[in-house]
């Protein structure tokens, strides 16, 4: 990535995109391997946001929820695009086809499951019920209390720092630590009072993206923010094989020592710290299902914000002024939705026909009044 410290290198840019998180930086990326000139910019640094956070779950049959079922053809599209995107960025992203198995602690959990497994069921999903033995020959680490699992064989993950660094390695053009204050039909300007011209601006500055922007409409993205812990385990015992879920809790091995512990979800405006209450809950929750979580070694928390909506989907296409388009509002499936918005974003700019699966997710459904100057 080439970070401009001054003037930008071009005069105009065929498109502008705000925000250099892994939703940012993959549409500018697709867009420069389309032969357009991109720029990306960034209030502060890449993947300062979420993406820094994130754990990775590339999950659309264990993150399905009632109601959503336009969201879940949209996150199934997404995971059938995740091989190629990995093999193209030629770097590890470890990325893992590990499955996921969703625990049930308790009766009450299993009831819950039991629940979630028809719905699942009922809509042709890949995911089989197991027995408290069967999920525990597959997971031997299981807890005794386990009373009973959902398998589903497809789910998968990635680490998002390595698909970030592999963005970063793409050869984009990035001016950092100056926020977009205003947007018209020419292009940008910045809070510094830089100008850049642009035939098109590309909204991904996560739960950064509704409001305060002169030029453009006030959408409805809010911050909500999540705790996640790092921890260590001994290289030559996996904690798990797959990617263990709760309905409190998930807990994945990336395969090279460092498991994730995740992850609250807290309307706290923009609150980023680290809270006791937060590590406490993801402790608590991990160590109902898998005990041996608890002799890990602690390596840190962090808290990020994810940029939520009032419906839990993401903000894709046009809205606002022509030349504007959005990617933002991803909420828990910014990485999982990566591919898919950025080939939505690219086909947006070059004038063609973005993934059918996008047409439910329009930012026109919320568009409100431009903010004024």
């Amino acid at each position: 990535m080439l970070e401009l410290s001054g003037a930008p290198e071009r005069s105009a840019y065929d498109a502008v995109v705000v925000g250099a998180g892994i939703i940012g930086l993959a549409c500018a990326w697709r867009a420069a391997r389309r032969g357009l000139s991109v720029l990306v910019l960034d209030r502060e640094r890449p993947g300062a946001g979420s993406s820094s956070v994130a754990a990775g779950m590339l999950a659309p049959v264990t993150e399905a929820e009632f109601g959503e079922e336009a969201l879940l053809r949209l996150n199934l599209a997404a995971l059938e695009r995740w091989p190629e995107f990995a093999e193209e960025l030629a770097a590890e992203v470890f990325y893992r086809r590990s499955g996921a198995l969703v625990v049930a602690a308790d009766r009450d959990d299993s009831e819950e499951l039991l629940r979630l497994h028809g719905f699942q069921r009922s809509l042709g999903l890949d995911a089989e019920w197991l027995t408290p033995s069967q999920a525990r020959r597959i997971e031997p680490g299981l807890s005794p209390r386990c009373a009973g699992a959902i398998l589903a064989p497809h789910d998968q993950h990635v680490d998002p720092a390595a698909v970030m660094r592999a963005l970063e390695g793409q050869g984009l053009e990035l001016l950092a630590g100056d926020a977009v204050a205003a947007v018209d039909e020419s292009g940008v300007r910045t809070r510094s009072g830089r100008a850049i011209s642009a035939g098109a601006v590309v909204i991904a500055a996560g739960c950064w993206s509704g409001r305060g922007i002169e030029g453009l409409p006030e959408l409805p993205v809010r911050p909500v923010k999540g705790q996640i812990l790092a921890l260590r385990r001994p290289a030559e015992r996996p904690l798990v094989h797959h990617v263990v879920r709760t309905p409190r809790c998930y807990i994945l091995d990336r395969g090279d020592g460092r498991v994730v512990i995740g992850a609250t979800v807290e309307e706290r405006g923009f609150h980023t710290a680290v809270t006791a209450d937060g590590v406490y809950r993801l402790l608590e929750a991990a160590w109902e299902v898998l005990p041996d979580a608890l002799e890990l070694e602690l390596e840190g928390a962090r808290a990020g914000l994810r940029p939520g909506t009032p419906d839990n989907a993401p903000l894709i296409g046009r809205a606002g002024p022509d030349n504007v388009i959005w990617a933002t509002g991803h909420y828990r499936n910014g990485v999982l939705l990566a591919p898919i918005t950025a080939e939505a974003v690219t086909e947006l700019l070059t004038g063609e026909e973005p993934p059918a699966e996008l047409a439910p997710f329009s930012p026109a459904r919320f568009d409100r009044k431009p903010v004024a100057a």
